[in-house]
């Protein structure tokens, strides 16, 4: 059985961008911190998008933010002037927020990223 299942807890990293799309569909996009310790101590910059998200959503999304992403791994293709490119990127499905009282030990890495 396969499964393609991703849930990431960090912090927002840079100010969201929206686009909007000719038939007035919209598309956020999400640069995600995310800590590790194992096998070293890093922090991971992980790209997310989100179609159509809810305004309530985008309303509430601000650097630093604390955020929950559920959703799935895609590998996006593109053409450049160097040749043809592409990247891993989490497609969430949701984006909730955590509280920041809940985050013990944040304070000190957010300006980490």
């Amino acid at each position: 059985m396969d499964l393609n299942l991703v849930v990431l807890a960090g912090r927002i990293a840079a100010d969201p961008e929206i686009r909007t799309f000719e038939p007035g569909i919209t598309l956020l996009r999400l640069l995600v911190t995310v800590r590790s310790t194992a096998p070293t101590r890093r922090i991971d910059v992980v790209p997310v998008v989100m179609w159509s998200p809810d305004d309530n959503v985008v309303d509430e999304l601000m650097l630093g933010r604390n955020v929950w992403v559920a959703g799935s791994v895609q590998r996006r293709f593109w053409s450049a002037d160097s040749g043809r490119r592409s990247r891993l990127e989490v497609v969430a499905h949701e984006v909730s927020f955590r509280d920041d009282s809940a985050c013990d030990g944040d304070e000190g890495e957010q300006g980490a990223a």
